[in-house]
Order: C-alpha cells, then sequence, then structure tokens
C-alpha cells in the first residue's frame, strides 16, 4: 500500500473513477463520497483530504482542533499560490472553506460510524462571539469569512465572438446550452438522447447539481446547432447515448470530459480575443439576460435549478439596466410625493393669510 497520504486515481469494476489516499477510515469515507456525490466534487474531496493531512503531517485519528487553525495559518500564508483576484499570495477564501468542508465531512462521518475512537468534529463550527441573546448559530463567527462576490458575465457583443469561434455544430451546441438555456458544465456533458425533447423545444436535465432533476426551455438557435451536429458530426460508430461525444483521435466515439470542454472553449476565447469566457460565466450571462428581460426571479431560479431564491437573487444585482430603471421609477414616486406635499402646505399656507 502507498504511503499515507498519496492520492491514486483509479477506475472501478463498474467503470466509475475512483480516489484512494492510502489510509482505510479516510479511504471508505471516499468511497462513502462518491456514492452520494457528483465527481467532480469526490475529485475536489480526495484531493482536499490529501492537502489537509499533508499539511499537518498526522493520521486521521490523530487531528485536534489546533491542527485545523494551523492548516488555515498555511492556506492563508501559501506563498506558492498568487490569487488572479488582487495579486496576492495565499488561497482564497472560497478554496480555504471548501477545504476545510472537506475535512469536517470527513470526521462528521467518523463520528456517525461509532467504531472508531473519534467522537467528536475537530473541526469548529466558529469562533464563539461576545453577543448576548439569539441562538449559538448567531452568537458564532465564522472560521473563514467567505465574500460574496458578483459572477462576471459576457457582454452581448463578446458572447457573440465566442461563439463565432468555435469551430464545429458540436462546440456551439454545448456553448449555446449554456449561454442559452444556462445550464451548467456538468449537465452539458451529461445529456443524453432521451433527455432532448425536440418537439417541445425542452431539456430534461437528470444530472443535475445535488442529483435535482428539472426540464427547461431552451432556444432554437440550440436545437439548430445539435441537429447539424448530430447530422453531419457525431460518429456513427458511437456506442453511447450521451450526446456529446469526441470527433477526433483515440477517444473518438467516447463521451467528451469536462477537462475537453474546458479546452474547446479556452480556444474559442483566445481566437475571439476574450480575457475571461468560463462555463459558468457562460451559464450567468444566460440568466442574467433572462432576468433583464423581464423574466420572473422564481422563474429564473426553476430555469438555473437553484433549491433556494437567495442563490437567484444575485441577479438582481447583475442586471444593471434593470436596477436603474427600477430606481428611476421608484425616485420619480418619491419625487412626486414630495411635491404634492410642497403643493399642499403651498395651499394651506396661503390660505391662512
Amino acid at each position: 500500500m502507498s504511503a499515507f497520504p498519496c492520492l491514486v486515481r483509479f477506475v472501478s469494476g463498474s467503470g466509475q473513477v475512483r480516489y484512494r489516499l492510502g489510509e482505510p477510515l479516510v479511504d471508505r469515507y471516499l468511497e462513502f463520497v462518491a456514492g452520494r456525490c457528483r465527481p467532480n466534487t469526490l475529485r475536489a474531496v480526495a484531493f482536499d483530504l490529501k492537502t489537509f493531512f499533508t499539511v499537518i503531517g498526522k493520521g486521521p485519528l490523530e487531528v485536534a482542533a489546533a491542527d485545523v487553525f494551523d492548516f488555515l495559518a498555511d492556506q492563508r500564508g501559501d506563498r506558492t499560490v498568487v490569487r488572479l483576484s488582487d495579486r496576492e499570495s495565499g488561497l482564497s477564501a472560497r478554496t480555504i472553506a471548501r477545504r476545510l468542508s472537506s475535512v469536517s465531512g470527513l470526521y462528521a462521518y467518523l463520528v456517525a460510524r461509532g467504531d472508531t475512537p473519534v467522537q467528536a468534529n475537530p473541526v469548529p463550527r466558529g469562533l464563539l462571539t461576545r453577543r448576548q441573546g439569539g441562538s449559538r448559530r448567531s452568537r458564532t463567527a465564522p472560521l473563514v469569512r467567505v465574500p460574496r462576490t458578483l459572477p462576471r458575465i459576457l457582454p452581448p457583443q463578446e458572447a457573440d465572438r465566442l461563439v463565432a469561434a468555435l469551430r464545429t455544430h458540436r462546440d456551439q451546441a454545448m456553448v449555446l446550452a449554456m449561454l442559452l438555456a444556462g445550464l451548467r458544465r456538468c449537465e452539458v456533458l451529461g445529456l443524453r438522447f432521451a433527455d432532448i425533447q425536440v418537439a417541445d423545444r425542452r431539456l430534461v436535465v437528470v444530472e443535475g447539481k445535488g442529483g435535482h432533476h428539472r426540464v427547461v426551455p431552451a432556444a432554437n438557435r440550440f436545437f439548430d446547432a445539435l441537429g447539424a451536429y448530430l447530422h453531419a458530426e457525431r460518429p456513427e460508430t458511437a456506442r453511447t447515448d450521451r450526446v456529446f461525444v469526441v470527433l477526433k483521435g483515440p477517444r473518438r466515439g467516447l463521451p467528451l470530459s469536462a477537462e475537453g470542454l474546458d479546452e474547446i472553449l479556452a480556444g474559442a476565447r483566445r481566437r475571439a480575443g476574450l480575457d475571461h469566457a468560463t462555463c459558468h460565466e457562460l451559464r450567468h450571462t444566460c440568466l442574467t439576460r433572462l432576468r433583464e428581460a423581464g423574466m420572473a426571479l422564481e422563474a429564473v431560479q426553476a430555469q438555473a435549478g437553484h433549491l433556494s431564491i437567495e442563490s437567484t437573487r444575485v441577479y438582481l444585482h447583475l442586471t444593471n439596466d434593470w436596477l436603474a430603471g427600477e430606481y428611476r421609477r421608484a425616485a420619480a414616486l418619491i419625487d412626486a410625493d414630495a411635491a404634492a406635499v410642497a403643493e399642499m402646505l403651498a395651499v394651506q399656507e396661503a390660505a391662512a393669510r
């Protein structure tokens, strides 16, 4: 067995990608995660745990809260990483919070098992503040404060340049699924032929985030590109019901990977002369444009597949024209009320004379 923690990637008997770190309890937890989470989540958890145990240099049964705080300090001061947002060293708060969540999940699992020496989760829920009253949660400050930043979107002209830079109908269909229907990258790659409702111009999203299903409408431009891809580009020898497959090379006819889609998008972005255009930015662009066009927030929530309306409220702040219009409308009402009050006071003053 490899030395712990050594991240090993392998393919299970059922053809699924799995990970091991070389410690039985941790490897059992990764098996547990694999049974309930998406492949990208499993990969992130495996890497997060490897990073944690590499930094603290202890086995899972020896970890204490002090080790968690040492890990926090290490991640915040990691000078091998430079943040693109501000060019400062250290990992982003969002990444650190995710890694702490992965570690906390491991210990919650070990506590729940009941057959290990772990009796409590060493990852603190937060730090108690001096605030009086309220629930314990309201008096707890998080270990990592994650800023709520607005996602970036593409202006219409940049979106058009990106689509024009794509070289195949397959690539156009995948990008338009994100740009016009708001699908996530994993949802695009997870589409199967049974999920395409051509007559109704709808897509059934089966492999959504958290395993939640939804049915969403898609524009004709997507179906036009999809039809051209299926008619002229998709290999007849493909033996998968996944819609989007590799077109060339030794993997021809096999389902396209997330890395493959990222590579396609990076090439189109470079040819279009854009400095940013990720899969998630395409999704954000779609949902923002829908809100700007007057789509109800609840409808945007359903299109996006958000379980909570709070996740959708960000698009209120992204739609600058909508916000400016709402402000001007409210300001006009306020000015009208003020003018009416001033006129009434003037009339009363004149009558008093």
